[in-house]
């Protein structure tokens, strides 16, 4: 089966603001060997679509140098790294069986073969992703989801948030009765860390603020603390024995002057820098005491899996905040970048 013709998609033609941003008419891509078309059901948006816009992932000795996820970007490129569709088309040496299944997307590019890979590469930056109404896909990449119970909007929302928030889990060996911060909690990332430690087990510490804090009670949260206030006070009165794990989204001054609650032996797991990437920390808090500081860059394949299985047997339920079309790219990535919703944002083409 072939699909042929032309397709809505939209695209970014260069680093900068939501006017890098341009809707386009473009030929439907065909699948080569290894890949699949998928028509794409759903896509949202993550930070990553609005730092990869605007190339602010700097390069290692450049910090500030415009960059997209792992270094330069092929311009134009089409954005949208979570995809849920069904299957349009497979290419040469793929299997007709996998035409109409219901398919989410891993939307990482991995260094190697194996269930421990790691990612070196995302749709959407290192190649073209789902802002569009077709997209091609390695085969080893799409699973069959056809099964959940989860609307399509709801497994879209899964892949970066979900899977950044399990790897950091996984990493972090987060266990039954520990006790955990989640920073950034009413994110795409900070909501789906409060599920999956909840769902781990886990007694989990949020940080969040104003409107926000009952959505973050209600994914699980044991307890909300105000960013709003002395975060680490807060935090000390809420756990005075100290924490096992903090699930770090925001880095900047929360790592340097937060280090010292760990307990020993505790874990510090970092995939975001939104309060800043210079960070100044007490060196002996980290060595006087084994904790770690522990880097996490989305999930593995083996991490996917396990999040693939959550989503067929619907154990986790993914807060959809709002939808928009795919012609209010521009639009809903200002939405998303105002950070005032609770949950993730959702386009359809």
């Amino acid at each position: 089966m072939e699909v042929s013709g032309t397709m809505r998609a939209v695209r970014i033609t260069g680093h900068g603001g939501p006017d890098r941003l341009e809707s386009v008419e473009v030929a439907v891509p065909v699948p080569r060997d290894g890949e699949v078309l998928v028509r794409v059901g759903a896509v949202a948006l993550n930070n990553t679509d609005l730092w990869t816009r605007e190339g602010s992932y700097g390069r290692p000795g450049a910090p500030d140098a415009l960059s997209g996820w792992r270094g330069p970007i092929d311009f134009p490129r089409i954005q949208g790294a979570d995809v849920t569709g069904r299957v349009a088309a497979v290419g040469p040496d793929a299997e007709e069986r996998l035409v109409g299944r219901r398919v989410l997307v891993d939307p990482a590019i991995y260094d190697a073969g194996g269930p421990d890979a790691n990612p070196v590469g995302l749709m959407g930056s290192e190649r073209d992703g789902g802002y569009a109404e077709y997209v091609t896909v390695p085969v080893e990449r799409v699973h069959d989801v056809t099964e959940s119970p989860l609307t399509d909007d709801q497994l879209a929302a899964l892949p970066i948030a979900y899977g950044t928030a399990l790897g950091m889990i996984e990493r972090g060996g987060v266990g039954e009765g520990e006790t955990v911060v989640v920073s950034g909690a009413s994110g795409g990332v900070g909501l789906a860390l409060v599920q999956l430690a909840r769902e781990r087990g886990a007694r989990v510490l949020a940080i969040s603020s104003g409107s926000k804090v009952g959505s973050v009670r209600e994914a699980g949260a044991h307890h909300v603390v105000d960013r709003a206030q002395d975060i680490i006070e807060q935090i000390r009165g809420v756990a005075p024995e100290g924490v096992d794990v903090v699930l770090d989204v925001v880095a900047g001054d929360l790592l340097g002057e937060g280090l010292p609650l760990l307990r020993e032996a505790g874990r510090w797991v970092v995939a975001g820098a939104l309060g800043g990437y210079d960070v100044k920390l007490d060196v002996r808090r980290l060595y006087l005491h084994n904790a770690r500081i522990i880097g996490s860059a989305m999930h593995t394949p083996r991490h996917f899996d396990l999040l693939v299985e959550l989503a067929r047997r619907a154990g986790i339920q993914p807060v959809v905040a709002a939808t928009f079309p795919l012609e209010q790219a521009a639009r809903a990535q200002e939405e998303l970048g105002r950070r005032e919703h609770v949950g993730k944002i959702v386009m359809h083409p």
